[in-house]
């Protein structure tokens, strides 16, 4: 048995009435925790379950499915909300699903060829007519899909010993001193992110913690990019916990609602940052209306955190210090990471876990050990949600427009996507490009949508550097030449000097 099982199991024993996971209708014990587990585990062996996708909104019902597989040896496929129906059914096929583990409400994903009732309620179980064998994926426990730098996400493998480890590094950084009365985790993200499940679920559990487990729409976070401030923070004050994990948009939005007097329960201890860059102002501004955030920098490849600051090592701009199971390298300025590595990706040759793993990002290590983000290798965006975007998936499929001749989208770090557009005439009007916009958004996922657009002065050419010879975008000079225009999409007291006419996608 695995380190994370033998401890519930101690907690379960030592502390049988504590609560382990507080819900919407309902909260569940240790005792009740691991009772429920291993039935659910017993039931996924006997119906020789060993893969299997996840399904459901965050709940005390997800967690239990969740570390049931886990615990029956079943390859585990969270499967996103947030993701598009294009990309959920490319995930069940790439996978080869056999069947889902559905909680909460009874929803369809794909349609079942047979559904069937486990003996945990509110967990069902949807068998799909799927091609492959319902066998688990070697010693792999967890495939994530990420949100993709193309329209189709990849499936990154984890094996036990990678949860293993990821679980024990983060707990020696989060909880050890002055952290170690962090009693209440408060899941804020989707639990098929990696980090929230990892970070969220896992650590405190692995510690006898508590963990309050709600509905997107009982803390006021939709999809991947909605918000509903009021919501989160009268969520936030009802059950005070002592950590989160925010991305930098909520963490915006909070320090915004602070500045109006509406702040963050005095609960609150450690409040983990990361999924994009954050800007310095920002956490400087958050700290002083009281927020402990700590930024902190990852991947799906290596499980999730790779390096995280901490009250006792924290430097503002850095992303905090590698963990203690990682080695970090630069090697002619880009991150390298080895020591808790993937063991592939699905559909590709498995690979030994200790290989050096090209991050893509840009960075250097300072004299003190502090690992600093600069920029990305290639043209990835990534939202301030956490989402990752690839601009040219997107303006493929806005070249597809008649009224649309070159566009070039933007949106690192903030909330949204927008773009320059160049129209196919000058006869095309400006409700013209809108409404291609709106059709083409609907076929998109939500963080990959274009909300605002500027329509750019001229065609991008050769001729005016916005061109390469052989017809690639020179995205650095196209970004600078309409650089008020895209300051002002983004901005609250918007630059309308040379800025261009901003139109929004109603």
């Amino acid at each position: 048995m695995n380190n994370f099982f033998s401890m519930l199991e101690q907690h379960a024993h030592q502390q049988p009435e504590k609560i382990a996971l507080v819900g919407e209708n309902f909260s569940i014990s240790y005792a009740e925790l691991l009772q429920q587990v291993n039935q659910l585990a017993e039931w996924l062996e006997s119906n020789h379950i060993g893969r299997a996708g996840l399904w459901g909104e965050n709940s005390i019902e997800w967690v239990i499915a969740d570390l049931a597989a886990y615990k029956a040896g079943v390859t585990l496929v969270p499967l996103p909300r947030f993701f598009s129906s294009k990309q959920l059914e490319h995930i069940v096929a790439e996978a080869e699903l056999p069947c889902l583990l559905v909680c909460g409400e009874i929803e369809t994903v794909v349609s079942p060829d047979k559904r069937v009732f486990t003996p945990i309620k509110h967990i069902l179980c949807d068998y799909l007519d799927a091609s492959g064998q319902n066998k688990s994926l070697d010693n792999i426990r967890k495939i994530t899909f990420t949100s993709g730098t193309t329209g189709m996400p990849k499936g990154v493998c984890l094996n036990e010993e990678a949860l293993e480890n990821i679980i024990a590094a983060l707990v020696d950084r989060i909880y050890s001193a002055p952290l170690d009365e962090i009693n209440r985790h408060f899941v804020l993200l989707p639990l098929s992110t990696l980090l929230e499940n990892i970070a969220g679920i896992y650590v405190p559990l692995y510690l006898g913690k508590q963990v309050v487990v709600l509905s997107g729409n009982k803390i006021g976070l939709m999809g991947s990019s909605s918000l509903s401030l009021p919501t989160l923070l009268q969520a936030l004050h009802q059950y005070q916990p002592n950590s989160l994990i925010m991305l930098p948009q909520i963490l915006l939005a909070s320090v915004a609602a602070s500045a109006k007097g509406y702040s963050l329960p005095a609960s609150l201890k450690f409040v983990a940052v990361g999924g994009a860059r954050t800007p310095v102002r920002l956490l400087d501004q958050a700290r002083a209306f009281g927020i402990p955030v700590y930024e902190g920098y990852g991947l799906s490849e290596c499980a999730s955190v790779v390096s995280l600051n901490s009250p006792l090592a924290n430097k503002t701009g850095s992303v905090g210090k590698p963990l203690n199971h990682v080695a970090v390298k630069i090697d002619e300025g880009v991150i390298k990471v080895r020591g808790n590595a993937f063991s592939g990706y699905l559909g590709q040759p498995m690979h030994e876990t200790n290989v050096w793993i090209d991050t893509g990002d840009l960075g250097h290590v300072d004299e003190d050990g502090f690992l600093f983000i600069t920029g990305r290798k290639k043209n990835l965006l990534i939202s301030s949600f956490g989402r990752n975007i690839s601009p040219e998936w997107i303006e493929s499929e806005l070249g597809l427009s008649r009224h649309i001749a070159q566009s070039l989208v933007v949106g690192d770090s903030q909330a949204f996507c927008s773009a320059i557009i160049v129209p196919s005439s000058k006869d095309v009007s400006a409700q013209d490009i809108a409404n291609d916009i709106a059709r083409i958004n609907q076929s998109l996922p939500d963080y990959a949508r274009i909300q605002k657009f500027v329509v750019a002065k001229e065609a991008f050419s050769p001729g005016n550097g916005l061109l390469t010879d052989n017809g690639r975008l020179r995205r650095e000079s196209i970004i600078s030449t309409y650089s008020n225009g895209i300051e002002s999409i983004y901005s609250i007291m918007p630059n309308t000097d040379n800025a261009g006419v901003v139109y929004d996608i109603l």
